[in-house]
């Protein structure tokens, strides 16, 4: 990865805010300067764009060409930008050029235009769309079973449009005339009102995902780039913006081609939401400074995971039915979303690839020409990366083929069709949708089902990560340290993101249970006997949710369970919901709350691992903080965060406790660690203040001595213009069974040798030297009496 001119203010953390109406950038710019105080390199914004209306999110573009209104527009903007600048922070921003809003066609200019005018539009250039597939097909209508013939009825002309209840459309010019029946004005149209249901199997336009709301745009285009970025580059131009965040890069037609035309007209700081398999890298030829840091998470994690918990944690979820082959799962997973919910993507693959003819010559027949889908969804299915980069990632294809071929052979002659005809033309139609789809495939069958599937132990269950990889050994954690100090130190490292499946702070906690876990197993085998869930894995993420995010009340586990459920589809999905089912989830947490014994026991054991929980929590993130790569700390994580999935994490912020806890350790309060999550705001304060005064580089595994030792988990960095190691971070792994031995003993921590005296910046207190070389080498139980973590600084 090629590195970017430095922005004129450097990049050295993130704080990522998440904006909506209710938090505009009027809202920002209030806070800016509680996080310059706090030691942030950059204000990291969601996307600033027109998305649609009451956006919570900002992913639903609906204009590219201006700042939201709703947000403050360009002035707020630009206020806010001036301010973080002169606070001495930087200014990142999401963009979304992969897919826009399509939900209020009335709210998108753009694509009311092309309903409008259809191929004839100036717009239609913009969006993947099959015009010769024939009128564009909307899944808008309701449907009874019917196919949404009877939804008909309800279609009306108001104001020159035709309506659907209070969704609004264009009519093409010359075919309404008053009078004339709103069905029969519907005929005349561009498109079709179709029931909802045909979405996933006949839709002739490109999306992001399975969402029907959301249109793919061509951005491959240069013509549609420069319409799609001008106004954030004309914001970069102005100096208001230092870095970009390009989400969802994998569902571009030219990833590579996309980013090096943005590197071309935005020579700043760029990360690109992409999520990588264990080892794998980003293409080299990529012009971006890394990616968004799921791989970074998913070792900074795993790390202060138990893997002697693995055995009982198998054993409960094999007892309970819940399946524990994780290939098994997502095998099936992918296969589901492959066939049922991207049956009219791989359609339009399986129409630009002909199929071989038969070796003995016979022409083909039906059954053949059905059997090309079925190769090409084996093939999607097959990819042990999200998606290639062709030419560029030809083994990643090549194993792909390899693995389909494996697994169905019947289908070896259609699979070397369409080998044959990527191979001859790698940026060709079939090629790139493939790659696209194949990314699809990977994201909506294993992270967005199989992870609801599999929930044998949920802290694994993360974007990025594995849950059949149960914990990561310490020297795999350095290894990957080193590496992205090596390869890319300034990409970005994230704990928590508005993707993740749960925060930080609870899977710090349900880290703690795999050191506890045949107590907790046992428990988990005497609840579900007296209150189950109506389905297994659902179960064992119910009872795992309750206690990492305890306290919790019914209605955000209810809001939880029921996303996780339909996400599974095992008892009720998305498409399909079982009411009788859906009922049984929302009675439950109910159940469980207002059961005074079986709500203690609960009590009981998310009290026997608060503690370690953050104990975790305040490692990971130290860790986190101070290691390679440029870390990214989401709105609200500075204190004890024990948030769920989105919506849930994107609840309001109460940014003025931070405030009032801020000021109180700028007069040298030393907290303790406790409920109020004030510790970790102190080691996060003092983690980003030394990243942004001290600039640290390298890294150097740190080895403790002792009966302790594997506890310890620390490393060294050195400072901008030291000639030694000066920086360190220090963090216990895995504290109850630590507990349980007694503590740390005589365990030590020698220290890198070199001029001067070290010091912890989170107590004050100084370290002596411990031997008559000036060796320093300080016992982990005086070091780490006060906090299980220290942020050292030999001055």
């Amino acid at each position: 990865m090629s590195t970017h001119r430095i922005p004129t203010v450097p990049v050295t953390s993130t704080y990522r805010l998440q904006l909506r109406p209710e938090f505009t950038l009027v809202d920002a710019a209030g806070v800016v300067d509680r996080l310059a105080r706090t030691g942030v390199g950059a204000l990291y914004l969601s996307p600033v764009l027109q998305a649609a209306p009451g956006s919570a999110h900002g992913y639903d573009v609906v204009d590219p060409t201006r700042i939201s209104a709703e947000l403050g527009g360009e002035e707020a903007f630009a206020a806010l930008a001036a301010k973080a600048h002169e606070a001495g922070m930087a200014v990142v921003v999401d963009i979304v050029p992969n897919h826009m809003s399509v939900a209020r066609p009335d709210a998108n200019p753009w694509w009311w235009d092309v309903l409008e005018k259809g191929r004839g539009s100036a717009y239609a250039r913009c969006f993947d769309i099959d015009f010769d597939a024939g009128p564009i097909l909307l899944p808008v209508l309701a449907d009874d079973g019917d196919g949404g013939r009877a939804a008909l009825a309800d279609l009306r002309v108001v104001d020159g449009c035709l309506a659907y209840h209070d969704r609004l459309h264009p009519l093409a010019e010359g075919t309404y005339t008053p009078g004339d029946d709103a069905r029969a004005v519907h005929e005349r149209q561009h498109y079709r009102l179709v029931s909802w249901r045909r979405g996933d199997s006949e839709l002739t336009y490109r999306r992001f995902f399975d969402v029907s709301e959301l249109a793919a745009v061509r951005v491959e285009d240069p013509g549609v780039f420069d319409a799609v970025h001008a106004e954030i580059l004309r914001q970069a131009d102005l100096g208001r913006i230092d870095g970009l965040r390009v989400d969802h890069v994998d569902g571009l037609t030219d990833p590579g081609g996309y980013l090096r035309t943005l590197a071309a007209r935005f020579p700043g700081w760029i990360v690109v939401e992409k999520i990588l398999a264990p080892g794998e890298d980003p293409p080299r030829s990529w012009p971006v400074a890394g990616t968004t840091g799921y791989d970074a998470l998913r070792v900074t994690g795993g790390v202060f995971v138990s893997p002697s918990g693995e055995a009982d944690f198998t054993t409960l979820a094999a007892d309970q039915g819940v399946e524990v082959d994780m290939a098994a799962v997502d095998a099936h997973a992918r296969h589901a979303a492959a066939t049922d919910l991207l049956a009219a993507e791989v359609r339009r693959i399986a129409a630009l690839v002909p199929p071989r003819p038969p070796r003995d010559g016979r022409p083909l027949d039906a059954v053949a020409l059905e059997r090309r889908a079925d190769a090409v969804v084996e093939l999607l299915c097959a990819f042990d990366v999200y998606r290639s980069y062709l030419p560029e990632g030809e083994d990643a294809w090549a194993r792909a083929v390899e693995t389909a071929t494996r697994r169905r052979p019947d289908l070896e002659q259609h699979l070397e069709a369409i080998d044959d005809r990527v191979r001859a033309d790698p940026r060709g139609e079939p090629a790139r949708r493939i790659q696209q789809t194949s990314g699809m495939v990977v994201a909506m069958g294993t992270e967005n089902t199989a992870f609801y599937r599999a929930t044998r132990f949920t802290a694994l269950n993360e974007v990025g990560g594995d849950p059949a990889d149960f914990a990561v050994a310490p020297q795999e954690f350095h290894a990957d340290a080193a590496r992205r100090e090596a390869a890319a130190p300034h990409t970005m490292t994230a704990l928590s993101t508005h993707d993740t499946k749960r925060s930080e702070d609870v899977r710090a906690r349900l880290a703690a249970l795999a050191e506890v876990s045949e107590g907790f197993t046992e428990a988990v085998r005497r609840w579900t006997d007296r209150c189950a869930l109506p389905e297994p894995s659902l179960n064992l993420l119910g009872w795992q949710t309750l206690v990492g995010a305890w306290p919790i009340d019914a209605e955000r586990l209810t809001d939880y369970l029921l996303k996780a459920a339909r996400e599974a589809r095992l008892g009720t999905s998305w498409t399909a919901p079982d009411p009788d089912f859906e009922d049984r989830v929302r009675a439950w947490p109910g159940r469980v709350l207002d059961d005074p014994s079986l709500h203690g026991e609960v009590l009981s054991v998310v009290e026997s691992v608060r503690g370690a929980g953050w104990s975790n929590a305040l490692g990971q993130k130290a860790v986190h903080l101070l290691g390679p790569g440029v870390p990214d700390v989401y709105q609200g994580t500075e204190l004890w965060d024990l948030s769920l999935v989105d919506p849930d994490n994107r609840r309001p912020v109460d940014h003025r406790l931070r405030e009032e806890l801020l000021a109180r350790l700028e007069e040298g309060w030393l907290p303790p660690v406790d409920g109020s999550g004030a510790a970790k705001l102190h080691l996060v304060r003092t983690c980003l203040r030394a990243r942004r005064d001290l600039e640290p580089r390298g890294y150097l595994p740190l080895e403790a001595s002792g009966p302790a030792a594997r506890h310890a988990l620390a490393f060294a960095r050195t400072s901008r213009g030291a000639s030694h190691p000066d920086l360190a971070a220090v963090a216990t792994r895995l504290p109850i069974t630590l507990a349980d031995a007694g503590g740390w003993a005589d365990t030590v921590l020698p220290l890198p040798s070199g001029p001067g005296v070290w010091r912890d910046l989170l107590t004050g207190r100084e370290i002596a030297p411990t031997g008559p070389d000036g060796l320093t080498a300080p016992p982990l139980a005086g070091l780490l009496d006060r906090y299980p973590v220290a942020v050292l600084h030999r001055s």
